[in-house]
């Protein structure tokens, strides 16, 4: 009897969980940064995450499903109910992740052996982050601007 209650309650505990998109990104059809674009998501774009991997979270969007970067989502206020949410779904939301139904992430961890063996380089991102260095000029004028002076420091050992 105890296994049936459990097993009308599992939907409860594996359903959707309403976000935003912090900023316009693309909806990947795989979560990697080369994947194919499914749809470009506007900033504020409401979605339904659905599942998390390495650094991406599969979410349904109005523009299909696909991937995003984590870090391009915000989760329901701790403390408040999401939209649709009713007490019954609250109750497994805080049994599922804490009081306040939000699931906190404080890392991602990393490359593992497959990605690793798979990785490629991509001289398109690789020229992509050369234009974000300064100039020493560059860096130069930012020091001058901010007052900073320069001091030799001892290598750490």
């Amino acid at each position: 009897m105890k296994y049936l209650f459990l097993l009308f309650l599992f939907p409860l505990l594996c359903q959707a969980e309403p976000a935003t998109v912090i900023k316009a990104t693309d909806l990947k059809k795989d979560p990697a940064t080369d994947a194919p674009t499914v749809a470009a998501l506007a900033e504020n774009t409401s979605v339904d995450a659905l599942e998390r991997k390495g650094g991406w979270t599969r979410v349904k969007a109005p523009g299909g499903e696909g991937w995003v970067k984590m870090l391009s989502l915000r989760y329901g206020a701790p403390g408040t109910a999401k939209a649709g949410d009713t007490g019954v779904s609250q109750l497994f939301n805080v049994a599922r992740t804490g009081t306040s139904g939000t699931q906190v992430t404080t890392g991602v961890r990393g490359l593992d052996a497959e990605m690793l063996a798979k990785a490629k380089p991509n001289p398109a991102e690789l020229a992509k982050m050369s234009g974000y260095a300064a100039t020493p000029d560059a860096a130069a004028g930012f020091a001058a601007k901010g007052r900073l002076q320069a001091r030799q420091v001892e290598e750490v050992k």
